[in-house]
């Protein structure tokens, strides 16, 4: 059991430290899906691959930034696949992926397959993170305790 103190109100939360096999499970899956696109993307940018490079300059991006957020997008993904550094990771790329919802937003592309597919990629990150880290779960509870 892992006990974590809030000092404010000064109750226990108690959880337990592993999530269930099928939560843990769930949440690896869940994250892999999100980091082996992300880690793609970030490939593709970095080695200048033709068909990245025509997308993001249709994005309105130039040429010569495209190396730099392939490096910023692989730092991002490297910290979050770190469990010890997992929540600072998916805060990053959350970061990351709200440009990309903005930058869609501008070129006024659609919503549904374009604009908030960066925020089903975030869903993947965060909703993997919580199935896989109890502590995570007892800070952002979704529920009541009794």
């Amino acid at each position: 059991m892992h006990t974590i103190m809030r000092d404010e109100f000064r109750h226990t939360i108690t959880t337990d430290q592993a999530s269930s096999r099928g939560a843990l499970w769930t949440g690896r899956t869940m994250s892999g899906i999100a980091v082996v696109f992300l880690t793609l993307d970030a490939i593709g940018k970095l080695l200048q691959v033709p068909p990245v490079v025509d997308g993001t300059r249709q994005l309105g991006y130039p040429v010569e930034v495209i190396f730099g957020l392939g490096v910023t997008l692989m730092s991002c993904v490297l910290v979050y696949v770190v469990p010890r550094t997992a929540v600072l990771g998916a805060v990053l790329l959350t970061g990351y992926l709200g440009g990309a919802v903005a930058t869609h937003v501008r070129v006024a592309n659609p919503l549904l397959t374009h604009t908030l597919f960066p925020t089903y990629v975030a869903a993947l990150l965060w909703g993997g993170l919580m199935l896989r880290d109890a502590r995570l779960r007892a800070f952002v509870p979704w529920r009541r305790q009794s």
